[in-house]
């Protein structure tokens, strides 16, 4: 079954309990990251664990950690876990206290974290790509906080699922946000666009390495808003995560995008993104940089 970490102790998950009073189970008072391993190596871990610290100021939760403290945790959990490729979930709540809308006085926060292999995104996707759908956003006005409070993603990812669709990509105000579990991008007059950080959407780990791959290789790029009648009639469509990497979108709402196959900026990323992991698999936090 594996082994996780929670509140201090690695233990086999089988063994791994928590009280139901505990706030993330009663409120879904807590945060969480999700970091891809590679090699053995955890992909980007000082970002990852930078946007940890936002979301858990925005909720107003003191991190239990130092950065050197987590690092340590989750490379030992990973080494327990065999090492390889491997996606780690990390969740923080508030902790176990009596059910009151209130913040608790004097509550030791939950730590759990365990891992999980991490398959290649099929070739068939890769060849192919997915097919998405756009949907109304009505998620809540803080997206830019990674909290465990899912279920309007949960609704709109199995929207898309239930019609045939990879994801949905979600509008607020006539404008493109992200989708359901992933950051946007589309391709338009050979520029990359991707809409800008704020409250609206997360801030991807994934998203950021793209827009400096762009920069480092010479891609035209930049944060702009994106309206629905832009993704109507981009070039190209992506959707990016720590776990599924780039997916392109070559069937949006029914109807092809571009030529209704993976477009060939897109192709040009994955490769360059690729290479970033191998590099990063040999060099590790030495890596300075995209890899050249």
């Amino acid at each position: 079954m594996g082994t996780v970490f929670l509140n201090g102790n690695f233990l086999p998950l089988e063994q791994a309990t928590i009280s139901p009073l505990d706030r993330g189970f009663v409120f879904g008072d807590g945060v969480y990251e999700v970091i891809p391993v590679y090699g053995g190596r955890l992909f980007r871990l000082e970002e990852h664990l930078v946007r940890l610290d936002g979301s858990l100021e925005g909720i107003r939760l003191a991190s239990p950690h130092t950065h050197a403290e987590w690092t340590r945790i989750l490379r030992e959990l990973v080494e327990r876990n065999q090492g390889g490729d491997q996606s780690v979930y990390l969740q923080i709540t508030r902790g176990v206290a009596k059910r009151d809308h209130a913040f608790p006085r004097d509550c030791a926060p939950t730590v759990f974290a365990m891992s999980s292999p991490l398959a290649p995104v099929p070739a068939e996707i890769r060849r192919t790509g997915v097919a998405a759908i756009t949907l109304p956003d009505i998620r809540w006005q803080y997206c830019h906080l990674k909290t465990i409070a899912l279920l309007p993603n949960i609704l709109l990812r199995q929207q898309a699922l239930d019609n045939g669709a990879a994801e949905a990509i979600l509008i607020r105000d006539g404008e493109a946000t992200e989708g359901a579990a992933s950051n946007l991008f589309i391709v338009r007059n050979d520029t990359l666009l991707t809409p800008p950080k704020g409250p609206r959407l997360l801030p991807g780990i994934t998203r950021d390495l793209i827009l400096e791959l762009a920069t480092h290789h010479g891609i035209a790029q930049r944060e702009a808003v994106i309206t629905q009648d832009d993704l109507t009639g981009a070039d190209e469509i992506w959707l990016s995560s720590s776990t599924r990497e780039i997916l392109p979108v070559t069937r949006l709402d029914g109807r092809p995008v571009g030529g209704g196959t993976p477009g060939p900026l897109w192709h040009r990323m994955i490769d360059w993104y690729q290479d970033y992991k191998r590099a990063y698999q040999k060099h590790g936090d030495t890596l300075h940089g995209p890899a050249r």
